[in-house]
């Protein structure tokens, strides 16, 4: 075994001697890489100039060659040969050395003038950015990140303390009903008391870091604030809901702590609200912090001043109560000892909430002022042993924290402190004893008394939850069988799809059918306008010149100013029906009815939202006129088409306007007797129907009368009616002429409207007939024909570009709908809704 041992390090050093591996041509390449860092690192012979050796696995990228495989040197070289490598090897590391340099400084030494360039190109660039872009890939980037959070993919699970977990079903239990209705009965330690009575610097001094906002007088804490204190090997604070560490060791930290702290309370309170009942969850850690579970609450004030909301010291009051009256929690009763204690509010309080005072630790602050400005220290003897104030308490402590100075650090405030403690007049004469002093004694104890409470509650409180969530699972068995346990987040993102699919839904209409539906709806709205405004003025002359004349004329300010506005309106009303109707459709005998007031919500939204292509307007004003300028109609089937559009549309005028009679006149003898119908009042007086009577005779007589009713023929049938006993009201002539002239003038309409079915060889051979001038026909045929264009304009607008931004608008209304839970809760409601939502709260 030694001679083995010594040929071992013979073998050792001959590897290790760097001629000896170039001499004997050694193959190096072959060596471990920990072998070759050895040799390299401890070798006396080695050259520090020489390159290092490579081992046999290299990476090669774009930026190197391939390397030259060294020619062997000739038989008897000898020592010029291993100068010509030595020297080769040198010139190849110096030329890696300069591409180095270059790809590291390049920018930086030789690239000034390019670099200013980019820069002044990036800064022109910044105008052109689209931040609307950038602000819609943040959104599909938090949304990705939420989804992935809402599937518990997390990159690293980190092992998390004791009281972290506890703290953590604290958040849970708060979120779950933040009421305290839950029994939730676990215990955490609850900082009291009056405004300005240093709540905040006792907690500082427990958590040893200044992260509180402060405010001279002014409140500062306007919403509970959740301290979880754990022992850690740096002092460092974070949110519950940020990744973000501040260092409690550095003072632009701490101000951006307390700055941060400050925003999120006054975010919580609402608007015309002065505090809030929404816990901020904040979790500190650091060397040699005891580890417990402290929530400080708003400071308790006695007068509501200016700039306060109205009920601000009855909200601070319920606040504290619900917190205070859990059984389990540890009441931290801070008292400002600079004060007389007539003026205490927090101690009556206290003692309603723990008569016995079996979980209350009472603190008095400010001693050292007390000590100065009492002229009777036995008071604060009193105070400390439970014989001033009217309550009791488990142990009673005096601290001093600061002197009131907000820039003061913890450390030289523990000092001042001990200083104080120890040249105390209070300590020395033994009205304090040394155990009841110093927030250092006071953090143990509070510390010890937190953990004591812990243990006794936890198994018991973790029962009661066990139960609660028997009883919960109990309950949507019976109720709901056959349906799946889904809170509300589950709901909506299963509503979600639903309504994306029916909004799909649209892209499935027929060309025939948007058509269809907008020409019928067109003509509903624009047809009193054509008869009344249009075809009426104008088929008042015989003169074929003069009713062209009028019908362009009015046609061509009517395309001007109303009619595609008309027909943009109807197109939205369209879409905004089929959209209806497809979301009403789409129930069915498993449609479920908790959606209804969300989908309601999505749709008006979304409407609400839509706005139609500007530009549309006046693309289809010109096709409009362009339509409505041609007059040539080509072949026999569109002059009858036209012809049927017109009986019908003045059919329908005829049949609108003999109710109108009928109603004016009342029911004849066959109305009254087979339909058991009966006049009015004013119909049995016959006044209306002498009226009638009397200016029909005037029609039969005056055949092609115009449509308006002369003076003298006014004052000629009202003179007629007063011979016959019949006193006439003027006003009531002009309206009942007014119908009888509008059904006279129709039927005279439909009867030259028969006599057109045989006028198409006169209009295309241009014959001049006064009884077959179909001017008329001809203008309804290019009414039918701007309907018709119109409808087929606005389909290829609705199916190639209105649909698809509906359809964005609802994707949009959702993703908003969805990270807003305010709004998912407002149209998500009911009993099963709410018992999901507890069952995985509880589970």
């Amino acid at each position: 075994q030694p001679r083995t041992g010594k040929l071992a390090v013979m073998a050792c050093r001959n590897l290790v001697s760097t001629n000896m591996g170039v001499r004997f041509r050694v193959p190096l390449q072959k060596l471990h890489p920990l072998s070759r860092a050895i040799h390299h690192r401890y070798s006396g012979n080695s050259n520090p100039q020489r390159p290092p050796h490579r081992t046999a696995a290299r990476y090669f990228t774009s930026m190197s060659r391939l390397p030259m495989r060294p020619p062997k040197p000739p038989p008897g070289s000898g020592g010029r040969s291993y100068q010509q490598q030595r020297n080769f090897w040198v010139a190849r590391l110096a030329a890696r050395l300069l591409k180095l340099r270059y790809l590291l400084l390049g920018t930086a030494v030789g690239g000034g003038y390019t670099a200013k360039k980019t820069y002044e190109e990036w800064k022109d660039m910044l105008e052109q950015i689209d931040f609307g872009k950038l602000e819609k890939e943040n959104k599909e980037l938090r949304k990705v990140v939420l989804q992935k959070d809402d599937k518990g993919i997390h990159q690293r699970k980190v092992k998390k303390s004791l009281i972290d977990l506890y703290s953590e079903v604290l958040d849970i239990l708060s979120d779950y009903d933040a009421n305290y209705n839950t029994q939730d009965h676990l215990p955490r330690v609850v900082v009291v008391g009056d405004q300005s009575a240093g709540k905040t610097s006792v907690l500082e001094m427990i958590a040893q870091a200044r992260i509180f906002p402060r405010g001279s007088g002014e409140m500062m804490t306007r919403s509970p604030v959740k301290v979880t204190l754990s022992e850690g090997p740096h002092h460092v604070a974070l949110f519950k809901d940020s990744g973000r560490e501040f260092d409690l060791t550095k003072e632009e930290d701490l101000a951006a702590l307390r700055h941060e702290i400050e925003l999120r309370m006054r975010k919580s309170v609402k608007e015309g609200q002065t505090v809030s009942s929404e816990t901020i969850s904040l979790s500190v850690k650091g060397p040699g912090i005891q580890r417990m579970v402290l929530v400080d609450l708003p400071g308790v004030i006695s007068t509501v001043t200016t700039g306060m909301a109205s009920d601000t010291k009855e909200t601070i009051f319920s606040i504290s109560k619900a917190y205070m009256q859990n059984p389990n929690a540890i009441i931290l009763c801070i008292q400002d000892g600079s004060v007389d204690a007539e003026r205490s509010i927090v101690t009556d309080l206290v003692s309603q909430m723990d008569p016995q005072g079996k979980r209350t630790i009472f603190v008095l602050t400010k001693v050292d002022l007390a000590e100065k400005n009492l002229a009777s220290p036995s008071r604060i003897q009193q105070i400390v042993e439970g014989k001033l104030f009217p309550m009791k308490a488990l142990g009673y402590f005096a601290v001093v924290t600061g002197k009131g100075s907000s820039g003061e650090s913890i450390e030289s405030i523990k000092d001042y402190e001990e200083d104080f403690f120890q040249n105390s007049r209070l300590l020395r004469d033994g009205m304090l004893k040394a155990h009841q002093v110093t927030t250092k004694n006071l953090s143990l104890a509070v510390s010890d008394c937190f953990w004591k409470m812990v243990r006794e509650s936890v198994e018991q409180q973790a029962d009661v939850f066990k139960a609660s969530r028997f009883n919960l699972e109990t309950e949507w068995k019976n109720n709901y069988p056959r349906l799946r346990e889904l809170d509300r987040n589950e709901l909506y993102e299963k509503v979600k799809n639903e309504i994306l699919d029916e909004v799909i839904s649209l892209s499935q209409v027929t060309p025939q059918h948007w058509e269809a539906i907008l020409q019928k709806k067109l003509w509903e709205r624009v047809s009193t306008h054509v008869i009344e405004n249009i075809y009426l003025p104008a088929a008042q002359t015989m003169d074929s010149g003069t009713f062209n004349t009028t019908v362009d004329i009015k046609l061509k300010q009517w395309t001007d100013k109303q009619l595609p506005h008309k027909a943009l309106e109807v197109a939205w009303e369209t879409l905004q029906e089929e959209f209806a109707r497809f979301m009403a459709e789409y129930r069915g005998k498993d449609q479920d009815d908790i959606f209804d007031k969300l989908k309601e919500a999505v749709k008006d939204e979304s409407i609400k939202r839509h706005k139609w292509n500007e530009r549309a307007m006046d693309s289809l004003r010109v096709i409009q006129h362009n339509a409505l300028e041609d007059r040539s109609i080509t072949d026999k089937p569109q002059w009858d088409a036209a012809i049927q559009f017109m009986e019908e549309t003045l059919q329908s005028r005829l049949k609108d306007t003999e109710s109108v009679i009928r109603d004016m006149v009342g029911p004849d003898w066959k109305q009254r007797w087979l339909n058991w119908k009966n006049r009015t009042p004013d119909q049995v007086r016959h006044i209306r129907n002498e009226t009638k009577n009397e200016l029909e005779r005037l029609l039969k007589l005056h055949d092609d009368h115009t449509a308006y009713l002369a003076n003298d023929e006014v004052t000629t049938v009202r003179k007629n009616l007063e011979g016959r006993g019949v006193e006439v009201d003027p006003v009531l002539i002009k309206d009942t002429w007014h119908q009888l002239y509008r059904r006279h003038f129709l039927q005279k309409a439909l009867s030259h409207c028969n006599l057109c079915k045989r006028g198409f060889y006169y209009y295309q051979r241009h014959f001049v007939d006064s009884e077959l001038e179909c001017n008329d026909v001809v203008l309804f045929w290019r009414i039918q024909r701007m309907l018709v264009i119109t409808a087929n304009t606005l389909r290829q607008q609705l199916t190639n570009t209105e649909v698809r931004r509906l359809e964005k608008n609802v994707k949009e209304v959702l993703d908003d709908f969805g990270e807003d839970m305010e709004k998912k809760t407002q149209l998500i409601t009911g009993r099963r809704v709410q018992l999901a939502e507890d069952l995985s709260k509880t589970c």
